[in-house]
């Protein structure tokens, strides 16, 4: 599956890099149109387990979500959060069948955090933030830390990371993934349109930590799998899977960059 793996990769980075540089309105439509794609496989293995979420709703949800960081109300999260609560557990006491209706809740509130609340960390930091450098640094450091953790793990990769979750992920292949993010984030110091202002022990710890935490998020969603009895989220990708595969790491990521600029004052 190396082949198709690495067309797909070709075609959809030059169209990614092209949505990040021009910004609004393809980015958040490409966050919300990705995003939605991905919940719809997520809610699609828990149907196939039987679990009663509710699909639509937690779609909606999550696109509000993942727009909300456009919304000028100053009360748009709390109604956001307050509302994904209760209008599931209203519904799941008036509907029909009682079997296993809070852990339908559970399920479709797990969604929707999952991937609108997290997701949505992308759309402010390259929209009303206009941190487009910082996106493409959180983008290009996480593509790279996954394409060497994935082929350094692949070639030499022999002490096995978390057998029990992923059984092909190894330590060699972790640490590749690290060093190869901390290469790509310490480029964005090269004087250049994409220049980033932080210095270079910033630049490491940054890349350490989206690697770490990208790869972390990649493990949750093979726990998750694992736990669902599936191996991938679809074909729909070739060499990739589906859409849910795709967006794991970089859903943890955008939020580890999008606190850091945020605390950091990274944008002036």
């Amino acid at each position: 599956m190396l082949k198709p793996r690495l067309i797909i990769s070709f075609i959809l980075i030059p169209i990614v890099i092209a949505i990040v540089w021009f910004g609004e309105p393809w980015f958040p439509i490409l966050v919300a149109g990705w995003g939605t794609i991905a919940l719809w496989e997520f809610y699609q293995i828990l149907r196939t387990n039987k679990v009663p979420a509710l699909t639509y709703f937690g779609i909606i949800w999550a696109i509000l979500f993942m727009l909300s960081p456009y919304c000028t109300f100053n009360y748009t999260l709390p109604v956001l959060l307050t509302s994904m609560v209760i209008f599931p557990l209203v519904y799941m006491v008036f509907r029909k069948n009682k079997e296993q209706a809070f852990t339908g809740w559970v399920w479709t509130v797990g969604g929707i955090l999952f991937l609108g609340w997290l997701l949505s960390h992308w759309v402010a930091l390259r929209g009303p933030l206009d941190g487009r450098n910082w996106v493409f640094l959180g983008l290009l450091v996480t593509f790279t830390s996954d394409s060497a953790a994935y082929l350094i793990g692949r070639k030499w990769g022999k002490h096995y990371l978390a057998p029990a979750i992923s059984p092909k992920k190894t330590w060699e292949g972790a640490y590749a993934g690290i060093g190869g993010a901390v290469i790509v984030s310490l480029l964005f110091l090269i004087p250049t349109p994409l220049q980033l202002p932080f210095n270079w022990w910033q630049a490491i710890i940054l890349g350490i930590l989206v690697s770490v935490f990208g790869q972390l998020g990649d493990l949750a969603k093979s726990l998750f799998k694992r736990n669902m009895g599936v191996k991938d989220s679809s074909n729909m990708i070739p060499g990739h899977g589906g859409f849910l595969d795709r967006i794991d790491s970089i859903a943890f990521a955008g939020v580890v960059v999008y606190y850091y600029v945020m605390i950091s004052g990274g944008l002036f």
